[in-house]
């Protein structure tokens, strides 16, 4: 039976007016194996998977739902990324075992982590870049090679790119704990840092273009 499709709706706190919603969620997975897996032989059974060893040495799988998509190394190890919730994890790698299990290869004791939590959001203000990186430590500005802001958050460690715009992005939380705790922190810090901007008040920086890389 396929589990209905649970859609990560963006985070709003109406009492601090931001946002959030997580993006994609990183794990890597290994698992018990007598000998290396011979990729070839899942490769063969399944035509959807993609496996070229001359230009990677791993085997690319792809689950409908939930959605995500899975690197395969001969030596049981593999990397999940697509996810849109830590909870899809063990359901995907189950998938994975099973799939490869009907290759005749003996695979078992799944051990899953958590590696990287990324996540956009909205401040709800604009930034004042250029003061943000000479006041907040930790910080790197450089609009002629990169148009955001990348500020390394101390605790929880996490790595914010930070937009005029307000548009943010935040990597390196592994649950979504940390994540909404980290934007909860940026959120505070750039108005006590007094680079926010409110919608309406004037600024003396141009906006700059977002790119995307998610």
């Amino acid at each position: 039976m396929t589990a209905k499709k649970s859609e990560e709706k963006p985070v709003d706190n109406p009492d601090e007016k931001f946002t959030y919603k997580i993006e994609n969620v990183v794990a890597t997975v290994v698992v018990d194996i007598e000998e290396k897996m011979d990729l070839n032989v899942i490769a063969r059974k399944y035509p959807d998977v993609e496996y070229n060893p001359e230009r990677f040495p791993g085997l690319v799988m792809r689950i409908v739902e939930p959605k995500a998509t899975i690197l395969v190394f001969s030596t049981g190890k593999m990397v999940v990324t697509g996810m849109r919730r830590a909870a899809e994890a063990p359901t995907v790698v189950d998938d994975v075992i099973k799939r490869i299990s009907k290759c005749k290869i003996k695979i078992s004791n799944p051990r899953i982590i958590i590696q990287n939590i990324v996540a956009s959001g909205d401040l709800k203000c604009s930034i004042d870049l250029n003061m943000a990186a000479v006041v907040m430590e930790y910080s790197m500005y450089e609009p002629e090679v990169f148009p955001g802001l990348i500020y390394r958050m101390q605790e929880p460690k996490t790595v914010f790119l930070i937009f005029s715009t307000g548009r943010i992005v935040c990597t390196g939380g592994k649950t979504k704990a940390i994540v909404a705790e980290a934007v909860e922190k940026l959120y505070h810090a750039v108005r006590e840092y007094d680079v926010a901007r409110e919608p309406g008040e004037e600024t003396n920086f141009e906006d700059e273009e977002e790119m995307t890389f998610l």
